[in-house]
């Protein structure tokens, strides 16, 4: 019987490369994002090259009802999730607090905290009720440091942080385990994009140095899925070689690409 893996926000970036990453591995799925026409594109796509199935839910995390609609409407088939993968998240903005642009501050809160907690409050009652399952949040190295000009977006990160563990303090004893991976940059993704609202220029933040891939932490997710269930790794702190934290990066070149 295949296993069954929901993953948030999945049409771009760390998402589609976990998806594309269990399919190759013969799990079911189930993906969710924002924009329909690249979740049709992702299941046609993944369906067609591996012989699994694929559920789209298209809804925004930032809305509870959406949310809990979404779980709810699951086909029967699609309910026994063993694992979810909370990856919707943003940047927005790269701006001292005083200057702060509160409709980014709102976006990066509503998404990367408030919606991953309405995903997994619509989620872990399916889980309990097997007695099993796994979550996996998509923290950041910003859940562990602070970065000048990166307040708010730091601050969500480490509430991700401590809700991974709060989460396992509360769903350890019903067989459920929780854990989350922490990469710093990682490329073939959105994020610069998104977080300087599109500006290509000052988006090409990767040039001069070999960061992550978005592959390599679907990679760790997936180590921490295929664990046998006795273990459970609690937070994979993921760097590219040339990085040593938030602000020290080698930036003499690209090395390793």
């Amino acid at each position: 019987m295949k296993r069954l893996a929901y993953i948030t926000g999945a049409t771009s970036g760390i998402g589609h490369a976990t998806a594309e990453k269990f399919a190759r591995e013969g799990w079911n799925l189930v993906i969710t994002g924002r924009r329909a026409n690249r979740l049709s594109s992702i299941k046609e796509d993944l369906e067609s090259q591996y012989g699994i199935r694929i559920h789209i839910s298209e809804y925004d995390v930032r809305s509870p009802e959406a949310c809990s609609e979404a779980v709810n409407k699951l086909p029967s088939e699609f309910k026994a999730i063993d694992l979810l993968v909370n990856n919707a998240g943003l940047a927005r903005g790269l701006a001292p607090v005083q200057t702060g642009d509160v409709s980014d501050w709102e976006e990066m809160i509503d998404t990367n905290v408030k919606g991953l907690l309405y995903v997994t409050k619509a989620i872990a009652p399916l889980m309990i009720k097997r007695g099993e399952g796994q979550i996996i949040n998509v923290c950041s190295t910003a859940g562990k440091e602070v970065y000048p000009m990166g307040n708010v977006y730091c601050a969500t990160k480490h509430a991700v942080d401590a809700l991974t563990k709060g989460m396992r303090l509360d769903l350890h004893t019903h067989g459920i385990r929780v854990g989350q991976v922490s990469p710093a940059h990682v490329e073939e993704t959105e994020f610069a994009k998104v977080r300087f609202h599109g500006d290509e220029e000052r988006s090409k933040i990767y040039d001069d140095f070999t960061p992550l891939s978005s592959p390599d932490v679907a990679d760790a997710i997936y180590y921490m899925a295929q664990c046998p269930r006795h273990v459970n790794v609690q937070d994979i702190l993921l760097m590219g070689t040339q990085q040593a934290s938030s602000t020290q990066v080698d930036r003499s070149g690209r090395k390793y690409k």
